[in-house]
């Protein structure tokens, strides 16, 4: 249930509602907005009764949600979430470029690959210092190292970083380096994870999971706002299907309905989608023609040698490529934002 309060009400009134939903034994949620505040009522495990609230002082309307995932949902808030991240900003309607290799390997190879994608334009950058891989044989990444380097590439560029957390036990150390924890796909559901990536104060990037419905992929953000994060970026990273010509199928459908359904933003990872080069930048064009806020793409400046996801990579020449053409497709649809604003 939403209680929206009229535009005037006093913070009084509000707090009167909120003491009122509490002494029901609901929790309640103030929600501030543009114009008015409006109060989310939880931890209701049937119908409420609107009557209880609707009279009360400074209430207009009483609104039940339909939808399992409530905090999330656009019927409680129905302004976009906008994340800060440093001086960029994630959903406010520009486009957000986020670009780097699969994992950290060493210093050299890192701050090589930043230099080329932030010249090219890119606004922030990804590696993963620790890596959950099919096979227990593969990189598995350079851990709390990588990290460091992480830093390092931050300090060099003045590039905010997105790094993955693979558990609750190195979620404390990569929440220190990180600008963005990402949890991955095969996390989605890691709901102990979520939990605690929702007391944290970084922004986080939520992919979804390789065979996960929407509304399974909303309900985990909706773990992470419950425990009181709302800085929540969804990534839509392709899902597994019985095709073979890609590594997955991108849902590009994924963000007009996220748009509808949600308030939050949400990006698109198109290498992990395609799994192979040559895909990777016409799903990043298609990312930007159905209003994508964002994409985030694996680049490397020698893919071939990589020790993860080289097939994916595409070379530093062809990221500047996919620059200039998704800029120019963003520029076409929204041409007062055609760049991440900064400030």
């Amino acid at each position: 249930m939403l209680i929206v309060m009229e535009q005037q009400a006093t913070q009084e009134e509000i707090a009167a509602v909120v003491a009122a939903v509490e002494n029901r034994g609901y929790q309640a949620r103030p929600i501030p907005g543009g114009e008015r505040t409006s109060i989310g009522v939880l931890q209701n495990k049937g119908a409420v009764d609107a009557s209880l609230f609707a009279g009360l002082a400074g209430v207009k309307d009483v609104i039940p949600v339909t939808r399992p995932y409530k905090l999330v949902s656009r019927e409680f808030k129905q302004e976009d979430t906008v994340i800060r991240v440093g001086d960029m900003r994630v959903g406010d309607g520009t486009l957000t470029i986020i670009a780097g290799p699969c994992a950290i390997e060493n210093e050299s190879q890192a701050l090589k690959t930043a230099r080329h994608v932030r010249q090219a334009g890119a606004h922030m950058f990804r590696g993963g210092a620790f890596k959950p891989r099919t096979s227990p044989y593969s990189f598995q990444g350079l851990g709390k190292e990588g990290l460091e380097i992480l830093n390092r590439v931050r300090s060099e560029t003045g590039m905010p970083v997105v790094t993955e957390a693979v558990d609750e036990g190195t979620f404390d150390l990569v929440e220190a380096y990180a600008d963005i924890v990402q949890i991955g796909t095969r996390n989605m559901q890691n709901f102990s994870l979520l939990k605690r990536a929702g007391k944290s104060e970084k922004p986080v990037m939520l992919k979804r999971g390789r065979a996960a419905i929407i509304d399974e992929w909303l309900m985990a953000a909706e773990y992470i706002l419950e425990d009181g994060n709302e800085q929540v970026i969804l990534c839509e990273r392709g899902v597994r299907t019985f095709v073979y010509h890609s590594r997955n199928t991108l849902d590009l459908s994924a963000v007009p309905f996220v748009r509808k359904e949600s308030h939050l933003p949400i990006i698109i990872d198109p290498s992990h989608a395609a799994g192979r080069r040559d895909q990777v930048i016409p799903l990043s064009r298609a990312s930007v023609a159905v209003e994508a806020d964002g994409i985030m793409v694996e680049v490397h400046h020698q893919p071939d040698l990589t020790l993860s996801d080289g097939a994916q990579s595409l070379y530093p020449e062809q990221f500047e490529s996919l620059c200039r053409e998704v800029r120019a497709i963003h520029e076409s649809l929204f041409p007062e934002t055609a760049v991440a604003a900064t400030g």
